[in-house]
C-alpha cells in the first residue's frame, strides 16, 4: 500500500488509466494521432498536480532520484540502459517500415476515349473522327501558321519550344508533360484522341486513369473546335509524325 501513496506510483496508475479507456473505451476507436493529444493533455494535468508544492514534486522526484544515483539501483540502471533504447529503437522501426497494402488499381496511361463528348454545348463523335481541316489543303499552310500560333501562346510553357515536353514549368510536374517528338505519343494515336485529350484535359480523363495527376487544363473554354484543329495540324506536322488512321471495316 505504501507504492500507491508515492507521487510517482499514482501518477503512473493515472497514465495507465487513461490510456486504457482512451484506446479501449472509446468506441469507435480514437485515430492514433488523438489518442496522443488526449495523452499529452493528462500528462500536463498530472505534472501540474504533482508539483503544485515543493514537498509534492520532492516526492514525486525521489524514485526517479534513487533510480539513477542510488548504489543499491545499479542493476535497475542497467536495465533501463537497455530497454529505453530498445523501446524507441522499435518504435522507431515501426513508424519507418513499409507497410502492407491493397494492389493499387490497374492504371491506363492512354485510356481509350469516349464514343462522343460535349464541346460547348455541341456532341462530337469521337469515333471514327479525323480532322476536317485536312481536307483543306489549299489552306493547309494557313491552319499550319495558325495552330503554331496558338501553340507559342497556350502550350510552349509546359510541352516546350521544341515540342519535346521540357517547356519552362515541365520540370515541375509529374508525371511531365507529353513529349511529341517521341514516336511513342502522337504517332500512336488519333486526331480525334487529341482532339479529346486537349478540349477535356486531365480532368476529363475516365476512372482508369485516376489518379490522373495530369496538370493539362481543359482548352475547351479557350479555343475553338477550329483552333483545336489546328494545333494539331501543327503538333503533327512540326515533329513529322503522322497520325494513326482508324482501320476501315470490310
Amino acid at each position: 500500500m505504501n507504492l500507491f501513496r508515492s507521487r510517482f506510483a499514482q501518477a503512473v496508475v493515472v497514465l495507465v488509466i487513461a490510456f486504457v479507456i482512451f484506446r479501449f473505451g472509446i468506441r469507435p476507436p480514437a485515430p492514433w494521432s488523438v489518442l496522443t493529444l488526449y495523452m499529452a493533455i493528462v500528462l500536463l494535468a498530472v505534472l501540474i498536480y504533482v508539483s503544485s508544492d515543493s514537498d509534492s514534486w520532492r516526492e514525486f522526484m525521489r524514485p526517479i532520484r534513487s533510480t539513477l544515483v542510488a548504489p543499491d539501483k545499479r542493476l535497475a540502471r542497467l536495465v533501463l540502459l537497455i530497454v529505453v533504447p530498445l523501446l524507441f529503437g522499435y518504435y522507431a522501426y515501426t513508424q519507418a517500415a513499409a507497410k502492407p497494402q491493397a494492389p493499387p488499381e490497374l492504371r491506363a496511361v492512354h485510356p481509350a476515349p469516349p464514343g462522343s463528348i460535349q464541346f460547348r454545348g455541341k456532341e462530337i463523335q469521337i469515333t471514327g473522327l479525323d480532322n476536317p481541316l485536312r481536307k483543306d489543303q489549299a489552306n493547309f499552310k494557313k491552319h499550319f501558321a495558325a495552330g503554331a500560333e496558338i501553340y507559342i501562346r497556350n502550350c510552349v510553357y509546359c510541352h516546350g519550344d521544341n515540342l519535346d515536353g521540357k517547356g519552362h514549368f515541365a520540370f515541375g510536374f509529374n508525371p511531365p508533360p507529353a513529349n511529341f517528338q517521341d514516336p511513342g505519343t502522337i504517332a500512336m494515336l488519333q486526331e480525334a484522341f487529341l482532339f479529346w485529350r486537349i478540349a477535356k484535359g486531365g480532368p476529363g480523363l475516365p476512372k482508369e486513369s485516376t489518379p490522373w495527376n495530369s496538370v493539362m487544363p481543359a482548352w475547351e473554354d479557350r479555343l475553338t473546335e477550329e483552333q483545336i484543329w489546328q494545333v494539331i495540324i501543327y503538333l503533327y506536322d512540326a515533329t513529322g509524325q503522322h497520325p494513326r488512321r482508324w482501320e476501315s471495316e470490310h
